[in-house]
């Protein structure tokens, strides 16, 4: 396993150029890794993270001659928050923000990348456009997130009026850290989930500087985030969703990762999508919930090997 703490592993990190999607909003931005004459593999970070998420991964994707193109969901890294008075339901909304990037761009068939939030988000778009996908690799994650109908509608409540309170706040003047103090809220925030060497990469693009305060700096994050109101799929809908898969997937799942709950539910997942993908492979490997920020040198290889017949 590499060094992470070691600055030469991250000398190449620095190897993309800064996209700029237009939308009705603002803009969807990221980082394209390769040629930008190539169609690009997609990928989709997890919630509250951004697109650095896939920046020890990348190199081991481009130089295989692949080109990458890792996106900042709305509300995330640099990307534009969406308007004010609105909510965000990644999951839903996420095959819209994919939906418009690849229309903007003009691509027929897509592979998608996806971790936590942004597997489930690739989980949908291949259900919902089966015929678009060639493959799709998910990272930690079965699908959208579940819940059944009770606990779903009790967190909807609380959300719904969670919205108008956060409406209140300032949040660029209230909560301003040092560079320090953010670091060591990014690295209790993911309770051992990202090393130290991780949430500085999440850092580059979840924090700028304060407009209030000099030396200290804001979550680039929409607090917003935290407020999802119907983002939670039951059982039954997903499996039928996945019914729908038909593109060549792999999961990569980490021992020491999320859970489902119940714990069953993700081999009731993934055997559904075996029933139906032309193509399926499993990988269980040791690691935390962000084992491809961690472990590059793990799933790099896995990651490439799927890859290894496509554009």
């Amino acid at each position: 396993m590499k060094d992470i703490n070691n600055n030469d592993y991250y000398k190449d990190l620095n190897d993309f150029k800064e996209i700029k999607v237009p939308v009705p909003w603002g803009y969807i931005c990221g980082k394209w890794w390769g040629s930008t004459n190539v169609q690009p593999i997609i990928g989709i970070h997890g919630w509250q993270d951004n697109s650095g998420t896939f920046d020890t991964v990348a190199p081991y994707i481009i130089e295989r001659g692949h080109s990458f193109f890792c996106i900042d969901l709305p509300g995330h890294g640099f990307s534009s928050h969406i308007p004010k008075g609105l909510v965000y339901n990644l999951s839903y909304d996420g095959v819209y923000y994919v939906r418009r990037i690849v229309k903007y761009f003009d691509w027929k068939k897509i592979i998608l990348i996806g971790h936590s939030l942004g597997g489930g988000i690739s989980f949908l778009y291949a259900s919902t456009y089966p015929n678009d996908v060639i493959k799709f690799i998910s990272i930690d994650n079965c699908g959208p997130c579940l819940r059944s109908t009770q606990p779903m509608l009790a967190i909807a409540k609380n959300n719904i009026d969670n919205l108008f309170e956060y409406e209140k706040k300032d949040f660029d003047n209230i909560l301003c850290y040092e560079y320090d103090e953010m670091l060591d809220i990014m690295i209790d925030g993911h309770h051992g989930s990202v090393y130290e060497e991780g949430c500085k990469i999440l850092l580059k693009r979840g924090m700028k500087p304060s407009t209030h305060k000099d030396n200290c700096y804001v979550f680039t994050r929409d607090p917003r985030l935290k407020i999802n109101a119907f983002a939670f799929f039951t059982l039954e809908k997903v499996l039928h969703l996945a019914s729908r898969i038909t593109c060549e997937v792999l999961n990569i799942r980490a021992k020491g990762g999320n859970q489902t709950d119940p714990k069953e539910n993700y081999d009731i997942i993934m055997s559904a999508i075996e029933k139906s993908a032309k193509r399926f492979e499993r990988v269980l490997i040791e690691g935390t919930h962000h084992v491809h920020l961690n472990d590059a040198d793990v799933v790099g290889p896995i990651i490439v090997n799927f890859l290894s017949d496509a554009y």
